[in-house]
């Protein structure tokens, strides 16, 4: 099934607003005090948002960068490269209701059960930093919530600000005493 633009417009505004899931990784080695500088590129292959959804993405992603002393430029000569990916799976949620009636198993009786099914989409928001120097991905972080496709254009944009502060909690990763 191909992906509209219309469903990862809302998969990036969902996915990282009050993200269900917030995780990242990062190189242990790496010495996050000398990165003072990123340029932004393009992951090859990632999928593409429409221009609005890209805009109001990266400007909240270089809002949280700029409060960790980050400066984006757009020369090659940065300290990283910032891209991102975003994508959906589909899931089937199964709820199961008891009525609660019935005799136990003392009395030879059995209680009513119904399930129904649904299908969730789930996006995915994976924010990538790579060292420029060595081009070796230096930070990732990964962000999943179910989609709400009914969200208004005003909240939408709240949840991406308040996502990109969320995912970006843990960059840079804390020195370990």
């Amino acid at each position: 099934m191909k992906t509209s633009f219309i469903t990862l417009a809302t998969l990036v505004l969902g996915a990282i607003a009050s993200a269900q899931s917030v995780s990242y990784n990062y190189d242990t080695g790496a010495d996050f005090s000398k990165f003072k500088s990123y340029k932004w590129v393009e992951i090859p292959g990632g999928s593409k948002l429409d221009d609005l959804t890209a805009r109001q993405l990266t400007t909240a992603i270089e809002a949280e960068l700029a409060k960790k002393g980050l400066v984006k430029v757009d020369t090659n000569d940065a300290d990283l490269y910032i891209g991102y990916q975003v994508g959906t799976s589909q899931q089937t949620q199964i709820n199961a209701y008891s009525s609660g009636w019935g005799m136990g198993p003392s009395w030879g009786g059995m209680g009513m059960t119904t399930a129904t099914t649904s299908t969730l989409t789930i996006g995915s928001l994976d924010l990538d930093i790579y060292e420029m120097s060595n081009k070796q991905l230096v930070w990732r972080g990964v962000a999943t919530k179910t989609i709400d496709p009914g969200v208004k254009p005003e909240k939408r944009q709240q949840n991406i600000q308040r996502g990109a502060v969320k995912l970006l909690q843990n960059y840079p990763p804390k020195k370990k005493s």
